[in-house]
């Protein structure tokens, strides 16, 4: 039995006022029958250039908080912005007093990030891979961050399911987790979140030995890229990049070319907002993923393979023509057309080789594993 942690994303509006939001999340949890959640925050300061100190306003109207003053940790180990913090040691603060800050936030007191987690014992127990930010437990998990010129926020749930290896899916939620989940508003698919297992590597994970076998071919692959695009007997030939611009013209829709060539191999097409992704799932639960990146400003792709499996991705850089990498303008529809059908043509050789060979390296991942995205 191994425990598997989920991230889901829960659709949440910035012109919700902060104290609204963080009411709604304390009554979900109330309706719920789970009690008063164990709340960790983390509001913090600017680390220079502003006049105003939201610590220190808030200090000045909860005289209380002070107990929670605290410098943010760097990645590398150094002191960044001061922080009012409960996450290290749990220690709980009045609610009514977090729910007056988050009132004044961010008008009267301008944090510049915010993270509040609510926590129940009903959501699972603590795993090392879940947010720093809420102590590593599951959970709901609030963020309103300063970005730009406006506030950036994101509402997620993270969830721990046990389940074993040859299970075929994961178990539901908890009926109280899931009644949370439901309260808060829209959510999205469940992602799995790559958790450490006690014994060092992934929960969840293909064999340390299978791992290494698998970047052995990846470099393998690599190397011999030049052998796998003459194999591939892409259909066209391309100009070079600096000859193929069109400046101002466009290919106008690009996903139904994508969706002709790449669905009747069995590959799925999402995206359209600077990237494309079309995957599909192999017999023995692995994930191959073609990913473009087709350049919001520079109206140029650039292609990516991917093999992914519990534990482990190999990946592959694909050139849209022979001697073509990296990225390539997409000029007008009939260019696009082209570099589409060159794509396929080298997918093609790809489930011919690659796949196969990452596949007998890695050996078969769980039905219910699916790869971070």
């Amino acid at each position: 039995m191994m425990r598997i942690a989920l991230h889901t994303v829960v659709a949440v509006s910035r012109k919700e006022p902060l104290h609204e939001l963080v009411g709604r999340v304390r009554k979900a949890f109330l309706d719920a029958g789970l009690g008063e959640p164990s709340i960790r925050f983390s509001l913090m300061e600017a680390s220079s250039g502003k006049r105003v100190s939201a610590i220190d306003r808030a200090l000045k109207r909860y005289p209380e908080m002070e107990r929670f003053l605290t410098r943010h940790k760097m990645a590398w180990g150094g002191e960044g912005a001061r922080t009012l913090s409960n996450v290290e040691t749990g220690e709980p603060a009045a609610y009514a007093t977090l729910e007056a800050i988050a009132a004044g936030i961010p008008r009267s007191l301008p944090f510049h990030g915010v993270v509040l987690h609510f926590y129940a014992a009903e959501f699972g127990e603590r795993l090392i891979g879940l947010p720093a930010m809420g102590h590593s437990l599951p959970g709901v998990l609030v963020r309103d961050n300063r970005w730009g010129g406006g506030r950036e926020r994101e509402l997620s749930v993270y969830t721990v399911a046990e389940v074993e290896a040859t299970d075929k899916k994961l178990p539901p939620n908890a009926p109280a987790v899931e009644a949370v989940i439901k309260a808060l508003g829209k959510a999205k698919k469940a992602v799995q979140v790559p958790i450490r297992a006690p014994g060092g590597g992934l929960a969840g994970s293909i064999a340390l030995e299978s791992v290494e076998a698998v970047k052995a071919i990846e470099a393998d692959y690599r190397a011999r890229i030049g052998e796998l695009v003459e194999a591939a007997a892409m259909p066209h030939r391309l100009p070079p990049a600096a000859e193929a611009w069109q400046p101002g013209v466009l290919a106008g829709p690009r996903k139904p070319v994508l969706e002709a060539a790449f669905k009747p191999m069995g590959y799925s097409c999402t995206g359209g907002s600077g990237v494309f992704h079309l995957a599909r799932r192999t017999l023995q639960n692995l994930t191959v993923e073609l990913n473009l990146d087709v350049g919001t400003w520079s109206h140029a792709v650039s292609a990516i393979y991917l093999v992914k499996g519990a534990g482990f991705q190999a990946s592959l850089g694909v050139p849209v023509a022979p001697e073509r990498f990296g990225q390539y303008p997409i000029g007008d529809a009939e260019q696009w057309q082209k570099i589409v059908e060159n794509l396929a043509a080298m997918v093609r050789e790809l489930e011919r080789s690659f796949v196969p060979a990452v596949e007998q390296a890695a050996g078969p991942s769980p039905a219910w594993y699916e790869p971070p995205s």
